[in-house]
């Protein structure tokens, strides 16, 4: 949720969030109980979302996107030609799931050897736990 002008704007991601099915202000925590707070987000579906809406907007505090604010802050200065974090973050995430995908453990083949795509079959389908 985000106040504009008296109105709370709610992002069609946070919706989704995990943080959004418990307390906010755990979100908000200082000190060693930030580890808490980024723990919840290691698992959250839209943790790019999260954290690319905090950079893009500089919000100050609170845990973002697995991020804490100090976090955030030297990232903003070691990237401040960053225009929208948004879409760097979501081709990281596309290059790293690609990246996973084509490492996941498959059939092994000799050199040489024509390559057969066995990755829709089910002996070969590789789901990270």
């Amino acid at each position: 949720m985000q106040k504009w002008k008296g109105v709370v704007v709610v992002l069609a991601w946070s919706e989704r969030a995990m943080c959004g099915q418990g307390d906010a202000d755990a979100l908000f925590a200082e000190g060693t109980r930030q580890h808490d707070a980024t723990a919840l987000c290691t698992k959250c579906p839209v943790r790019t979302e999260c954290l690319a809406h905090a950079l893009d907007q500089r919000i100050e505090f609170g845990v973002w996107g697995g991020m804490t604010e100090r976090e955030r802050r030297a990232l903003l200065r070691r990237r401040p030609g960053v225009a929208s974090w948004r879409s760097l973050l979501e081709t990281a995430r596309t290059e790293h799931t690609h990246l996973a995908r084509d490492r996941a453990p498959g059939p092994r083949r000799e050199p040489g050897a024509a390559h057969q795509d066995t990755r829709g079959t089910s002996a070969s389908v590789y789901t990270p736990s």
